[in-house]
């Protein structure tokens, strides 16, 4: 879809994919592109499922389950586009004993295809992150960190450009102020740059100038704080441009995406699912291709 062919109605479903095996059905009409986004963000090296008997997530969870469910969904609909929201590293032993190995590796083969930095993934420093970027075969986006003079600087890109069918999707990253949360030395001389400043630059570039049909933000920065501290609604309030921002940080499970109504008065969708490979979420949306006028609002079924 060209930049000139413009969007006339969007319709947009969004449900939690629970790992205990939730059907998942399309509803797509005719002649529209069904896109497909699936998410996970604070994972923090879950591997295996919890325990029967474990208080609160009995029998849930767990990589292989994951990949099971999201299989299912790329056979309904292959336009469909995984992400994850930080915070990947830190949690159980698999990390503390092979350092992000595994969990870089079992990404890579649930076909992953960009997440953000938590505050958690520095925990081994950035050069724990540089070893492990051979197995991570997924691209890594942040827009507000700058990596200059530090390891990282040709890895970590501001945004990637997805295309799934005729739609092209920009994808980028903001992560959360890492001083008072990480130590100095994991983070080095990586700088934090205001998150709202820097999202209304990336996404302007991102509509304008790589014509892109669909903008989402990988987030980090936390679902929401009493007081100043920047937060995904904020952001959502105080951008224009962002069509959805897939959370994480504050480990928020939301039964739905949450709708704030930006600082041009359109709908944006902030989603998070929790933490620790519980729910993956899904957000999906529906682009008339027909159509040549271009909606001033948009229609979504959440």
């Amino acid at each position: 879809m060209k930049r000139r062919d413009f969007i006339q109605k969007t319709a947009v479903g969004a449900t939690f994919a629970s790992l205990g095996g939730l059907s998942l059905a399309s509803c797509a009409p005719e002649k529209q592109s069904h896109i497909t986004i699936l998410h996970t963000n604070d994972v923090h090296s879950h591997i295996d499922p919890f325990p029967a008997d474990h208080p609160d997530f009995p029998n849930q969870g767990g990589v292989a389950r994951r990949a099971t469910l999201i299989e299912n969904i790329r056979q309904e609909n292959p336009n469909t586009i995984l992400l994850d929201a930080g915070d990947i590293f830190q949690g159980t032993p698999y990390f503390n004993y092979y350092g992000g190995e595994l969990e870089y590796k079992l990404m890579s083969m649930l076909r992953y295809d960009a997440v953000t930095l938590g505050n958690h993934d520095f925990d081994n420093g950035i050069e724990g992150i540089l070893a492990q970027l051979p197995n991570a075969n997924f691209d890594f986006v942040s827009a507000n960190y700058a990596f200059v003079n530090t390891p990282l600087e040709d890895y970590i890109k501001p945004y990637k450009i997805f295309v799934r069918g005729e739609i092209r999707i920009g994808v980028f990253g903001l992560g959360i102020e890492l001083e008072g949360l990480v130590e100095k030395k994991n983070y080095g001389e990586t700088v934090y740059i205001d998150p709202i400043e820097i999202a209304q630059d990336i996404t302007k570039e991102l509509k304008e100038k790589e014509n892109c049909d669909l903008v989402i933000c990988l987030s980090h920065l936390g679902y929401h704080y009493k007081g100043d501290k920047v937060s995904d609604l904020k952001l959502a309030a105080q951008t224009q441009d962002i069509d959805l921002i897939i959370g994480g940080h504050t480990h928020t499970f939301l039964d739905k995406p949450a709708v704030v109504k930006n600082k041009i008065n359109e709908d944006v969708l902030v989603n998070q699912v929790g933490c620790y490979g519980i729910n993956v979420g899904r957000v999906d949306f529906y682009f008339d291709k027909a159509s040549k006028v271009k909606s001033q609002g948009k229609s979504i079924l959440v």
